[in-house]
């Protein structure tokens, strides 16, 4: 059930899957659940297809920023690339960006 403050996908994780807190990285097809919760945050959780247990996609909770759809539509884009995928930040670096010239 997609709610206007939830949105959850099946997703199947490429090469080196998704980095929880609770068991590391896991693989394979998955579910991956965006929920926004209080503070402008939105959480991150994970479970492998048709399983029980939720874990927390590492990094997360995020600052949405107003967009917490955006944030959903770039974790899932995370996990199917791997890699230890974790949650996807809630914006960019600062304008004129961080880096030493």
């Amino acid at each position: 059930m997609t709610r206007p403050d939830r949105w959850q996908d099946e997703v199947l994780a490429g090469p080196g899957g998704a980095m929880t807190d609770e068991v590391g990285v896991i693989t394979g097809p998955l579910t991956l659940r965006t929920t926004v919760v209080a503070g402008g945050l939105v959480r991150f959780d994970v479970q492998y297809k048709d399983a029980d247990e939720w874990y927390v996609l590492t990094g997360s909770p995020r600052a949405h920023h107003g967009a917490p759809a955006a944030l959903h539509a770039a974790a899932l884009a995370a996990v199917r690339a791997g890699g230890g995928a974790e949650a996807p930040g809630g914006g960019a670096e600062p304008p004129g960006g961080g880096g030493a010239g």
